[in-house]
């Protein structure tokens, strides 16, 4: 994009980067207007990936594009809490979006944002906390000014205080049952006792309420005197990016920002407190018990703060060698023998990853069950390749080779939404020089023969065996981790490595003549251009191919859905080391497993991408697998089904289409299926039909020139939807985590007319710019159901449906009171929707047009739009010139006699509850305590629902459904539609 840039300093030592954004525009003067961790995304490649072709949730129009934006950056953290109220930095982040002096309103930022098409959020680390929004640049004056009160005069008044800690309770007990989250606490309490890294950042209600009472401490005063300390100018850095000139921008920046105190007292800084993790409890192996079913091995060595080499990059330069794929890495020695699915190494260069007292390198590997029998052979790989890296010292070419990879990322990339950037840059702004905000996270600057040498050669010299920490995840664990990590429950045990390994690691040992250094990559490439950019989104040497090749075969029995599941997983297996250097090359492919069928995603900048789709093709066409590799996917896959139906959210919405969708097979219905048995024969078998019949569709957008051909025939494959009766159902099952105290609740309604772009326009005005943020307000910030509150308008295979979703914890209140709380907030809004203004009306009406007017931020948000088009064969690829018309006619009293026709007596309301583990409930409240036995995944039978009666006399006329596929069986099924006009 074409950008220009100012740096200023405020005299009271905050620090701004101004950016004037002038891409798209039509000049100066112009206004501009128009112009829901990486290592748990693997149970969502079990063919559960949404990709648009079942109808549900059509990609949303961006938000985002060409809107002004600005993001602030504290230097403070988690790191600085109070010894005694453990959580407070991250409670603060919370607190000063409730209201301030100047704009009281409590919720009243959000409201702004939510008139004028802009959206909000924040996040605290170890040693920053950091803020950003977005909104139509028309009313960005008046937003930053909102938003600077966040620094300047916060109100946080008791009341809001004690209500916000609930939400700050329930975003610690959804992230409770992660793995990732839990091993970095575990982690954490291996540092020295007294350093920050050990300190419990989450915050909940135990250390931010009971606990604080209990010790008389005030934590309202002590919110106070922590904003006082640290939200303080000089610590701040501040990155605003508009279409306005950069004088316009200085002068709103100067005026508004020189209200932020100073309050002169030197930046936090531990940078004293290095080597946190030289201890003798770090060099051991730490067995722990996983919320999923995964084996897991992560290797991890704590080295001295790397951020000063950010010119050189070290640990970028060992985890490109330690993570590539290609022949002669570790992975694909792993992958010969079956004994890993993928490996991840690296440093993420912020946060827990890194900050001023230590840098992490860990080696994470997904295990089979046959590497986890084998876990210390793994690490004897992994030990064995480090061994030959130091042996051979840094390589000149591959450096260069990895540098030139990065420098066409960074020179082709698509422009970033603008409320990312600005959030990037002002974190760059607390880390870089003046001359690298822009490019010190993303470029290796040079190689040095004499700096780059001696700087990766000292990182290297560090990963040695003795220095390094083991963590195995397995449920094989269970019943023999008898120690308890405080906060998260997480069951582990702690052990010497063994002596025969350690003393082997020890010697001079031989290395693997398997493991070698990657050869030179041919696909690192000039680009040629066809086609000359004519708009922002046609970005030089960018190309999207996407096909779908569908096949009734898939959903013919859960047992054909699991062999298409098996298919495409060994197809990306036998992939990976075939088209690796395309994919380090930033030709980026995937193979997702559809509703209906395998989904081929490439992007990529130069000519060579019609290289990688033959490689696809050949590789589908030729496919075969032998028996250990199936046997291998088939456990994972019956672990990747396990690990999606102990999450209440992904159980809920299986219910939900299993429900609406006639013909639709169910998650626990694919888990049976692979439980049985399936064999390689029976693979080949479905593979073979799968080929006999299969229609593709293709999208190329970008880099091409331009040809099409329609299919020869209908393609029938789509999912019918039931018509819900004319009442209410409630289909309320208990979680299938014993160890989870979550639920979710989503209170559905089928809208009767569903013929036309009209409707659609209408759920989507209704959901998206009126409901959200009183329902945000309502649910969320007033009465405290839980961290995640939100409503969606849904498309569910061309029939059209609006939901309310609550995501709570059962030891805090049960499913039917939230469900009450729904209905209270759906009458309430109704009648707000009664008493809204012409005026208010038609600035929400107005502000949706325009972000449905804005230019696509990049290429891809356009393909995303024209492929759901593709896959749900409807082909309306402008629609939203379509919306935009009917916005501009429809009224407000068709808008509120729409809402209240759907919420009368007689609508079409489906409720799904996923109740979880706690009192509310009716269980024992020790069931879901961090001290429970029972914290960590019980490993119980997923292989059916237990239907939970209601007890609430609300509830009383509502009909259960305890048997799904008798209650759809007696339903009519809608005709198959898709929205076209």
């Amino acid at each position: 994009p074409l950008l220009s840039c100012r740096y200023i300093e405020l005299s009271n030592g905050l620090r701004a980067l101004l950016i004037s954004d002038f891409s798209g525009a039509d000049g100066e003067g112009s206004d501009g207007e128009s112009a829901e961790q990486e290592e748990e995304q693997e149970e969502e490649e079990g063919g559960e990936e949404d990709e648009g072709d079942s109808g549900e949730d059509p990609p949303a129009v961006t938000l985002m594009c060409f809107q002004a934006a600005a993001a602030l950056c504290i230097g403070v953290g988690s790191f600085s809490d109070p010894d005694e109220l453990p959580g407070l930095a991250h409670f603060l982040e919370h607190m000063v979006f409730m209201g301030s002096e100047k704009y009281p309103a409590e919720n009243g930022f959000d409201a702004f944002l939510k008139k004028h098409g802009g959206s909000d959020n924040a996040s605290t680390d170890c040693e920053r906390t950091i803020f950003q929004f977005d909104v139509q640049r028309k009313h960005f004056r008046d937003a930053l000014d909102r938003w600077a009160q966040f620094f300047i005069c916060p109100l946080m008044i008791e009341d809001a205080v004690d209500r916000e800690v609930e939400a700050v309770d329930s975003e610690f007990q959804l992230a409770r049952p992660s793995d990732s989250h839990r091993k970095e606490m575990l982690f954490g309490s291996l540092a020295k006792p007294g350093h920050p890294m050990s300190k419990f950042c989450w915050g909940n209600a135990q250390t931010l309420k009971h606990e604080p009472r209990e010790k008389q401490i005030n934590t309202y005063e002590r919110l106070r005197d922590f904003w006082r300390r640290y939200y303080s100018a000089q610590y701040m850095t501040l990155t605003v990016q508009s279409k306005e000139t950069l004088d316009t921008l200085e002068e709103w920046v100067r005026e508004i920002f020189i209200r932020v105190p100073n309050n002169g007292e030197p930046r936090p800084d531990f940078s004293h407190l290095q080597q946190p993790f030289d201890t003798p409890a770090f060099n051991k192996l730490y067995r722990v018990v996983p919320v999923r079913k995964v084996h897991a091995l992560t290797i991890s060595w704590a080295v001295p703060p790397q951020g000063k080499h950010y010119r050189v990059k070290p640990l970028h330069y060992i985890s490109w060698l330690i993570g590539h794929e290609g022949t002669g890495s570790i992975l694909s020695l792993l992958r010969k023998k079956c004994w890993a699915l993928a490996l991840f190494g690296g440093n993420s260069e912020t946060g827990f990853d890194q900050n001023t007292t230590y840098s992490i390198f860990s080696i994470s590997i997904t295990l089979t069950d046959q590497g986890y029998q084998n876990f210390y052979q793994v690490v004897h790989f992994v030990f064995q390749y480090l061994k030959m890296l130091q042996t051979l010292g840094p390589q000149q070419r591959i450096y260069e080779e990895i540098q030139k990879i990065e420098a066409n990322e960074f020179h082709y990339q698509e422009q970033t939404d603008p409320i990312e950037f600005v959030e990037n840059i002002c974190e760059n702004m607390q880390l870089f020089p003046k001359q690298d905000f822009l490019t010190g996270d993303q470029l290796m600057f040079e190689y040095d023969p004499q700096v780059s040498i001696t700087v990766i050669n000292a990182a290297l010299s560090l990963l040695k065996p003795d220095r390094a920490n083991l963590l195995l995840l397995s449920p094989e664990n269970q019943g023999c981790c008898l120690l308890k990590e405080k906060w998260f429950g997480t069951c582990y045990s702690m052990e010497d490595i063994s002596e025969e390994w350690a003393e082997r690691w020890a010697g001079d040992f031989e290395l693997n003549p398997e493991l070698h250094l990657p050869a030179e990559n041919k696909f690192i490439g000039q680009f040629h251009v066809k086609c000359a950019s004519q708009t922002p989104t046609a970005k030089l040497g960018t190309t999207y191919i996407r096909f779908h090749l569908i096949s009734p075969m898939i959903q013919k029995s859960p047992e054909n859905l699991v062999l298409f599941d098996l298919f495409v997983n060994i197809l990306a297996h036998n992939l990976a080391e075939p088209a690796y250097e395309a994919d380090v090359a930033q030709l980026e492919y995937k193979l997702v497993a559809g509703e209906h069928g395998l989904m081929i995603r490439l992007k990529g900048f130069n000519h060579k991408l019609p290289l990688l789709l033959q490689l696809i093709v050949d590789q589908l066409a030729d496919f075969s697998t032998e028996p250990s590799v199936f046997t291998m996917f088939s456990e994972q896959l019956k672990k990747t089904y396990f690990n999606i139906l102990i999450k209440p959210d992904r159980l809920g919405k299986d219910i939900r289409l299993l429900i609406l969708e006639h013909c639709r097979w169910s998650v626990i219905q694919k888990y049976c299926a692979v439980s049985k048995g399936l064999t390689v024969d029976d693979l080949m078998t479905f593979v073979r039909g799968l080929k006999a019949e299969l229609y593709a569709e293709g999208l190329v957008q970008g880099n091409f020139t331009s040809a099409f051909q329609p299919l020869p025939a209908d393609v029938p494959v789509l999912f019918r939807v039931v018509e819900l009766p004319l009442k209410h159902h409630l289909c309320k099952v208990k979680s299938l985590n014993k160890g989870d105290a979550n639920s979710e609740v989503t209170v559905y309604y089928q809208v009767k007319k569903q013929k036309t772009q009209h409707h659609r326009t209408f759920m989507c005005v209704c959901s998206q710019m009126h409901m959200e943020e009183p329902c945000f307000d309502f649910l969320r910030t007033k009465e405290t159901l839980g961290y995640q509150v939100y409503p969606t308008c849904r498309n569910t295979s061309g029939v059209l449906g609006f939901s309310v979703t609550v995501e709570t914890q059962a030891t805090k209140f049960s499913s039917e009171f939230v469900e009450a709380k729904i209905e209270e907030f759906l009458v309430s809004f109704g009648e707000r929707l009664l008493g809204l203004s012409d005026e208010a009306f038609g600035t929400q009406v107005t502000a949706l047009i325009k972000l449905k007017e804005c230019e696509d931020a990049h290429l891809g948000e356009e393909v995303d739009r024209n492929w759901f088009e593709v896959v749900t064969q409807q082909y309306v690829f402008d629609r939203l010139n379509k919306e935009i018309e009917v916005l501009k006619t429809f009224t407000q009293q068709e808008l509120v006699s729409w809402f209240l026709e759907h919420r009368n007596n007689s609508s079409r309301k489906l409720s799904v509850h996923v109740v979880g583990f706690g009192v509310e409930e009716g269980d024992q409240s020790a069931t879901c305590s961090p001290d429970s036995a029972n914290s960590s995944s019980a490993y119980g039978e997923v292989s059916e629902l237990t239907f939970v009666p209601t007890e609430s006399p609300s509830l009383q006329d509502t009909t259960l459904i305890t048997d799904i596929r008798a209650f759809t069986s007696s339903l009519p099924l809608n005709p198959y539609h898709k929205i076209i006009n």
